[in-house]
């Protein structure tokens, strides 16, 4: 039997894998030195163990070690290549470009360039969440300085065409980075092949400790050039000082290491029991629908729409399953989710969305649980939905007048 809630939101974070914890223990208790303490045995093991993680973290990008820099996450990872980028190319041009779906750790740092002087565009998507490679071509100026576009997005799961954005930002001389929390150890990513310059990316969505990311830096072909955002030590070749968190390095890279040995198999498993998830709520439900790309997404991620269903409702209906609704990074507000109304859904089929995220601990049997629950729940709340019944009785509810109070 399974334990109680079925953890099923694996986009917000993961499980850390007992293989990592285990590459951890060490390193609280043993060995415990200052990475940056050149003069002992304690500092030269904990630097062998940081060399180690940079290595592996490296290798699930196809970098160089010497193009890893350990952050505290993936939001700092995206200021630092942003803000960086910036502030270090402020004379050729102060034009960025963006997309109106990216995590808000991007939208607010453009935001806040914006408010600096920054001018910066935040493209469309289409109905499935995509921008087009011929859209950031045409977005590009002689004064842009930086495209940033998530990999793999985080409520949808809709994966952007990488290798053909990066070939127009080489093509224009302009750099490219791309916030890829959400697909590093899910999908293949090769900086090298997709003519990515800055990859932000963090150890808790791929079963590692929380509090631990890194960015990436191109060396060569262009050689990437950043501002530091921290001063200190000049640690990290100078572009983020701050004694290094050793036990959370050294996790990221284990991690890092299970992910790439490990994708192609669990990417198959992922995909399976996604398909048999969608597949069982579609078959018992009416009215419930796809959001994002069909095929081109993240192989645990599905967003549905019930339409009908208030989306909150609905997840205090399942309470035996964790899952986030359509207004996930923003659950504070009661706002619909603004990646959802970028595709084009209305309020109502936005605020009736649920994302499952599936993850390597995820069972057949907590997706039939799940299943049912939801079904269940749906079924129960549309009961007691007068609009529900109207909709069953083949009433077109867009041409109902509504009385006004």
């Amino acid at each position: 039997m399974f334990k109680l809630p079925v953890y099923m939101d694996n986009n917000s974070t993961t499980r850390t894998d007992p293989r990592v914890l285990e590459a951890m223990m060490p390193y609280f208790t043993e060995k415990f030195g200052n990475s940056a303490s050149r003069n002992h045995a304690y500092g030269w093991e904990t630097e062998e163990g940081v060399d180690l993680a940079r290595e592996q973290v490296a290798s699930i990008i196809n970098a160089s070690s010497k193009e890893i820099i350990f952050t505290s996450g993936a939001t700092e990872s995206n200021n630092l290549a942003i803000k960086g980028v910036a502030a270090m190319y402020k004379k050729k041009g102060n034009h960025i470009i963006s997309a109106v779906t990216e995590h808000k750790a991007v939208i607010d740092t453009c935001m806040r360039l914006e408010r600096d002087g920054c001018t910066v565009t935040f493209l469309p998507v289409d109905k499935y969440g995509i921008v087009s490679p011929q859209q950031v071509a045409d977005a590009i100026t002689d004064k842009t300085i930086i495209v940033s576009i998530m990999a793999a997005n985080n409520e949808i799961g809709t994966v952007h065409p990488m290798k053909e954005i990066g070939a127009i930002c080489k093509a224009k001389g302009v750099l490219f980075h791309t916030d890829a929390t959400q697909a590093v150890g899910k999908i293949p990513m090769d900086v090298e092949d997709m003519g990515i310059d800055l990859l932000s990316m963090t150890a808790h969505k791929m079963y590692g400790p929380k509090g631990v990311g890194a960015l990436y830096v191109r060396r060569k072909d262009p050689r990437v050039r950043l501002d530091a955002m921290l001063d200190g030590g000049g640690h990290e070749r100078g572009m983020r000082s701050g004694t290094l968190n050793v036990t959370g390095i050294v996790g990221m890279g284990m991690a890092a290491e299970i992910c790439r040995k490990e994708l192609h198999s669990e990417s198959e498993r992922l995909l399976k029991l996604r398909n048999r998830l969608h597949e069982g709520i579609n078959s018992k439900l009416e009215d419930a629908y796809l959001n994002g790309h069909p095929i081109h997404r993240l192989p645990g991620n599905l967003n549905i729409s019930f339409a009908f269903v208030e989306g909150e409702g609905l997840m205090m209906g399942i309470k035996d399953v964790a899952v986030s609704s359509g207004s996930a990074c923003t659950s504070a507000s009661l706002e619909p989710s603004y990646v959802l109304k970028a595709l084009g859904l209305g309020d109502e089929l936005a605020h009736s969305s649920i994302r499952f995220g599936l993850g390597r601990f995820n069972t057949e049997d907590e997706v039939d649980f799940v299943i049912n629950d939801v079904v269940r729940a749906v079924n129960h709340l549309r009961d007691m939905s007068p609009l529900y019944e109207m909709h069953r009785q083949g009433i077109d509810l867009k041409t109902v007048q509504w009385a006004a109070h």
